[in-house]
C-alpha cells in the first residue's frame, strides 16, 4: 500500500449527512484493516470506527448508530457514511491503514498508512 487519498469532506448542517471515501493505491488492499480517525484543534487523534479484511466493524461510542464504516475491495477503498450529524462532529477525519488484523482496531499507534485528510464541519 502505497498512498491513502480521502475525499468527501465539507460542510453541513446539523442532522445532515455526509460520505467520505479514501482510495487506496498498491497491492493486496484486501488483506489491509482499514479505520477512519478523526482530530479536533489541539487534540490527539481518535478512532472513530475501523474495519477489518474480514469485514468485522468496530465503531467509537460517540458514532455507534450513526456513522458506518464499508469497504470495496475491487475498488481498493473504504467509506464513512456519517449521518446525524452534530456539531462536535466537526474535525478533521483521516483514513488509516496496516497490513493484516489489527488488535487495536480504533488505536492510532495499530495503523502505519495514513491519508492527508478532510475536514468535516458541522453548522448548528
Amino acid at each position: 500500500l502505497i498512498k491513502l487519498v480521502e475525499s468527501g469532506g465539507g460542510s453541513v448542517q446539523a442532522g445532515g449527512s455526509l460520505k467520505l471515501s479514501c482510495t487506496a493505491s498498491g497491492d493486496f488492499y484486501s488483506k489491509y484493516s482499514m479505520a477512519w480517525f478523526r482530530q479536533f484543534p489541539g487534540k490527539e487523534r481518535e478512532g472513530v470506527a475501523a474495519i477489518g479484511a474480514d469485514f468485522d466493524t468496530d465503531y467509537a461510542d460517540p458514532v455507534k448508530g450513526r456513522f458506518t464504516i464499508s469497504r470495496d475491495d475491487a475498488k481498493n477503498t473504504e467509506y464513512l457514511q456519517m449521518d446525524s450529524l452534530r456539531p462536535e462532529d466537526t474535525a478533521m477525519y483521516y483514513c488509516a491503514a496496516r497490513f493484516g488484523y489489527s488488535i487495536n482496531p480504533l488505536e492510532s499507534d495499530d495503523y502505519n498508512y495514513w491519508g492527508q485528510g478532510t475536514q468535516v464541519t458541522v453548522s448548528s
